[in-house]
């Protein structure tokens, strides 16, 4: 991604005590589409190919400006146990929007891992973020995977 892009993105950030200085329109136009979800996912498919983790974070960005599919569930498994950038926390979050049965496993595996760069974080909220996201996903592979985890 070059400067300029990695700016119009985090222009989509909210900082405190200042207000959004870019509109998700303006993104798009940018990147000649009209088709945010389409535009996060591949910024994001490209990130994890180059294992680029500034990339993954402001991708991610992109995702949660205009949603995730399902043709990101395979990308954001991958990346939950990825040890190559440091957004799991945003990763395991974005796995709870999407509810998918299928990344069970990779959620669990989050609330077992202490990534290096959390390893400071007695709170343990990556594991924490996990166990919520575990919590939106209907079905007993989770409902197992809780009370494994309860046990």
């Amino acid at each position: 991604m070059t400067p300029e892009e990695q700016s119009l993105i985090l222009s989509l950030t909210v900082v405190p005590g200042r207000r959004q200085s870019g509109s998700p329109e303006e993104v798009l136009r940018h990147f000649g589409t009209n088709d945010g979800r389409a535009l996060g996912l591949d910024l994001l498919r490209s990130a994890v190919e180059r294992q680029d983790g500034l990339d993954v974070g402001l991708a991610l960005i992109v995702c949660f400006t205009f949603g995730f599919t399902m043709d990101h569930l395979d990308l954001l498994v991958r990346l939950s146990s990825a040890d190559w950038h440091s957004r799991h926390e945003d990763v395991v979050t974005a796995l709870g929007k999407l509810q998918a049965p299928d990344s069970v496993e990779a959620l669990y595996r989050a609330t077992q891992w202490i990534p290096e760069y959390l390893e400071f974080d007695e709170s343990r909220a990556l594991a924490m973020k996990a166990i919520r996201a575990l919590g939106r996903i209907p079905g007993r592979e989770a409902e197992q995977a809780l009370e494994a985890l309860a046990r």
